[in-house]
């Protein structure tokens, strides 16, 4: 049997570790979702609600854009058909800077969120590693996956919950 491009190598890996879980019949497993304990630690919250009081300001500017880019929008097609060449032309131009305006906005807002939440992440990720060392460690696994790249696992193996609890205690 033959294997084409890069697909050989996951298929192979995959070989390899069911191979190896196979010899070792007494290998603890377990899953995590290391999205979900993350982002239900306390944390987590506080980070949200932080960052919700941090960008209110600008979120609010934002909202404030697009119901003005909006209005614009609905009047041009309501009144575009009455309205003056002159006029119409004004405020499409108008609505073409309000939408401008919006788009920068929003770019400059979702740049600040993204760079926070990774900055966050960052700063997560050796505590969360530490905690899954930690609960594999007492828990005797010798692999712990990602939820997300098991095919199947037992509800039983999932240790989400132990790592939240870790998080939190931290």
């Amino acid at each position: 049997m033959r294997f084409k491009g890069m697909g050989s190598s996951v298929v192979l890996g995959v070989c390899l570790m069911a191979a190896t879980l196979a010899s070792a019949e007494s290998a603890k497993v377990a899953t995590v979702d290391l999205r979900s304990a993350l982002l239900s630690t306390v944390a987590a919250k506080k980070f949200g609600e932080d960052l919700k009081k941090e960008f209110s300001d600008e979120e609010k500017r934002l909202r404030e854009v697009g119901d003005q880019a909006k209005s614009m929008q609905e009047r041009l097609r309501k009144d575009g058909a009455i309205m003056s060449d002159a006029e119409r032309s004004k405020l499409s131009a108008d609505f073409d800077e309000k939408a401008q305006e919006f788009n920068y906005l929003k770019n400059k807002y979702q740049a600040a969120i993204s760079k926070r939440e990774e900055a966050f992440l960052a700063e997560s990720k050796p505590k969360v590693d530490a905690a899954l060392k930690s609960i594999a460690s007492k828990g005797g696994y010798q692999l712990v996956l990602p939820e997300n790249m098991a095919v199947y696992a037992d509800p039983g193996l999932d240790i989400t919950p132990q790592l939240i609890d870790a998080l939190n205690a931290k």
